[in-house]
């Protein structure tokens, strides 16, 4: 992970990052910051774990929340979107989903994950099916949202 982080850090040289994180609860940010530096790069996050900070901080429509969950789609690119203009960085990572131990109302099972990036050239949002227990997907969430933080500085 080290390595991976390292690699983020170097890609974004010049630019800032920021973080909006449900499931992992910091752990992309705790991540990056083991890196002597990383503070050129990484600016923070919001650890929006409920709805009401999904909506009021990170201005999630109600509504997306409504229709959709906390674990969808549509919600991880609002999250995106939202954390980079209010932390007023180059670029966003933002995760939601579940790693247990039961399901949503809206049919998702642990395991489901939706990962949101945004930068001035990009806006992208992808769904991961993770497996293993709460520890295992958080881990592979956090993985994946530095690959594609990663993939959008190619």
């Amino acid at each position: 992970m080290m390595s991976l982080c390292c690699d983020v850090l170097k890609a974004l040289q010049g630019k800032t990052l920021v973080t909006a994180e449900s499931l992992t609860g910091g752990g992309i940010g705790a991540a990056l910051t083991q890196v002597p530096g990383s503070s050129e790069v990484y600016k923070g996050g919001v650890i929006c774990y409920t709805n009401w900070v999904k909506e009021n901080i990170l201005g999630v429509p109600g509504e997306i929340l409504a229709q959709d969950g906390a674990v969808s789609l549509r919600t991880a690119e609002h999250l995106a979107s939202g954390v980079r203009a209010l932390l007023k960085a180059d670029a966003a990572v933002a995760v939601t989903g579940l790693a247990g131990p039961g399901g949503d109302e809206f049919g998702h099972s642990v395991g489901t994950v939706f990962i949101g990036y945004q930068d001035a050239a990009h806006s992208d949002a992808r769904e991961y099916h993770f497996s293993g227990d709460r520890e295992a997907v958080r881990n592979q969430t956090i993985e994946a949202a530095l690959r594609l933080v990663l993939e959008h500085q190619k």
